[in-house]
């Protein structure tokens, strides 16, 4: 995929969630099982980085559960992270994680809670990455989560299986709809439609659950677990748990 091509797509995201955020939140008022799930294995003297924090509510329910160490979440949509808002004891942040490995060091040097290199115990990524395009792009934001991981931290991390769904299938739309052609996107790419308070459009990556190791192997990590949930067949969802390879 050519750079143009994949700033088109980001765009795509870009506009949507900074238009439909409100409508988008009130989608997501309760965590999602696999969430919950990965909730009960988190330590209360973890550190935890939510990158795609969205609404805030995983950090928030973190918090309510009498978290000790450093919560800290990245979005860039202000009308998710207005939301979010900021309590002591967890901190939200406008950060395009596109950009992460740039914004890195900058967020060191004026947060509350630095995104320092090795600092991260836990570093999640729920319903995240499948926005990202381009195998580059991903590469680079999992590059930087694995450095600013402690030795041996974790990344967790979620992506819509779509195609599990008749019902969200059926929301697939050319990509004549912006422009673009099947040829110009990668195999997995779609492009589907939001109905709720107004109409709108989304970028979506596809991920196998082959697909995701390879990208894991080549950000210096190694997949330790791999579970399906969430929606009404419980295969909406595809987690993985990633362990920081020493190094």
């Amino acid at each position: 995929m050519n750079s143009a091509t994949a700033e088109r797509l980001l765009e795509i995201n870009r506009e949507f969630y900074n238009r439909f955020g409100g409508s988008f939140s009130a989608t997501r008022q309760r965590l999602q099982p696999g969430v919950k799930k990965i909730l009960e294995t988190i330590r209360e003297d973890d550190s935890v980085l939510d990158l795609g924090c969205g609404n805030g509510h995983f950090l928030r329910e973190l918090l309510g559960r009498g978290h000790q160490a450093p919560l800290l979440g990245l979005d860039f949509s202000l009308p998710l992270l207005r939301e979010a808002e900021s309590k002591l004891g967890v901190e939200f942040r406008e950060v395009d994680i596109v950009k992460l490995s740039v914004t890195s060091e900058q967020l060191s040097m004026t947060s509350n809670q630095p995104l320092i290199t090795g600092h991260w115990s836990l570093i999640t990524a729920f319903a995240t990455l499948h926005h990202i395009p381009s195998n580059e792009i991903r590469l680079d934001i999992l590059r930087t989560v694995k450095k600013l991981l402690k030795p041996n931290g974790k990344f967790i991390l979620s992506n819509w299986q779509f195609l599990n769904s008749e019902k969200l299938k059926a929301r697939i739309q050319p990509w004549s709809r912006v422009g673009l052609s099947d040829d110009d996107v990668d195999e997995g790419d779609y492009l589907l439609d939001w109905r709720s308070g107004g109409e709108g459009l989304r970028y979506a990556h596809h991920f196998s659950a082959e697909e995701l190791p390879g990208l894991a192997g080549q950000a210096e990590m190694s997949l330790s677990e791999s579970f399906l949930s969430d929606g009404e067949n419980g295969r909406l969802g595809l987690y993985q748990v990633w362990k920081s390879n020493p190094g």
